[in-house]
């Protein structure tokens, strides 16, 4: 039952640490929340709180803050997720669903988080390597040159130009475009190549050549390190003026800025199921101790393509924050899938 209290003791804690932005103590925990228990028996509770790296006293007043500690055992403990409103679930998909492409819809999913949350949003583009090929186009652009255009499952698009020896004739090219689409349905862009080699092997040898140049083309694409994008938006939100950091903002700053070292961190929160949440000194990156990283994963039929989340500081709105991440990767999931 004490160790129950306490955990109340510490929810109330941070709930009202998030909403003032000051240091809670004894007395307003008995004024504003129904814990049951006399004052000093709240003080026992933050001592005891305090003694096991919870809480801590930023300075001499009798007020107590959460510690990186505090929020993770809160986060872990949330019994459940502030659900968005019916009107706020028919905006973000109307929003989404009005995207004129692939890159509107990431730059929306990006501004509607950051308007939601008030805090950093986040949108990586969905990965060529954990995509599906929907249509390989080949169109003439000269004598001697093809335009090859991929086009993702995702609604990514890729356009590559393929210096050949001559283009083929229209009913060659035709059958060319044919034959590698049926190969690659329903395949990962990482599992093409043996498919597409098999097609080659298939063509008559004065053929051959282009097929396997255009096999080529698509593999090379593939490996561009360059693949990996993201999108920030609500970047100003961390100025304001409720969103104060212990140390400077620049460092924060900075950190958003290198977007390899963020992609890395992304990475690593990808490989967890669900919502991930890192909380300061978890993300092990120096700009970012004072802050708090919430993603989830997005894609078609339940697999993973690439990941949405919020960035702001440990001091945040966590339920809320969740809440307003599933959803958008939910709405973002079914706009890329239609």
């Amino acid at each position: 039952m004490s160790e129950e209290r306490r955990l109340e003791v510490l929810r109330a804690i941070v709930e009202d640490y998030v909403l003032t932005r000051e240091p809670v103590g004894s007395r307003v925990l008995t004024e504003r929340h129904s814990l049951g228990v006399s004052p000093a028996t709240i003080r026992n509770d933050m001592a005891a709180l305090e003694d096991a790296g919870f809480i801590a006293q930023p300075h001499t007043s009798a007020g107590r803050i959460p510690t990186d500690k505090g929020y993770r055992l809160f986060v872990d403990r949330l019994s459940g997720v502030k659900p968005l409103s019916a009107p706020e679930k028919r905006a973000i998909e109307t929003f989404l669903s009005e995207g004129v492409d692939l890159d509107d819809v990431i730059a929306r999913a990006g501004r509607l988080l950051a308007q939601l949350t008030g805090q950093v949003a986040v949108v990586q583009y969905p990965s060529l390597s954990r995509s599906g090929l929907r249509h390989l186009e080949l169109v003439p652009v000269g004598e001697s040159r093809l335009l090859v255009v991929i086009i993702t499952d995702t609604g990514r698009v890729e356009q590559r130009t393929l210096e050949v020896a001559s283009v083929p004739d229209e009913g060659t090219l035709v059958e060319v475009r044919a034959r590698l689409n049926a190969a690659a349905a329903g395949k990962r862009l990482t599992d093409l190549a043996p498919g597409l080699a098999a097609v080659t092997e298939s063509f008559h040898p004065d053929d051959a050549p282009l097929v396997r140049a255009v096999g080529d083309l698509v593999a090379q694409t593939l490996a561009e390190e360059s693949e990996e994008r993201l999108v920030l938006a609500g970047t100003a939100n961390l100025a304001r003026a409720g969103m104060r950091f212990e140390h400077a903002l620049r460092p924060v700053l900075e950190a958003l800025e290198e977007q390899v070292v963020l992609l890395g961190l992304l990475t690593e929160m990808a490989a967890e199921t669900g919502v991930s949440v890192r909380i300061g000194h978890e993300t092990q990156l120096e700009g970012l101790v004072e802050t708090s990283v919430v993603t989830t994963g997005y894609g078609n039929d339940g697999d993973t393509v690439a990941l949405v989340g919020s960035i702001g500081p440990t001091r945040m709105d966590y339920p809320g924050t969740i809440a307003a991440v599933r959803a958008v990767a939910r709405y973002l999931s079914r706009v890329l899938g239609t």
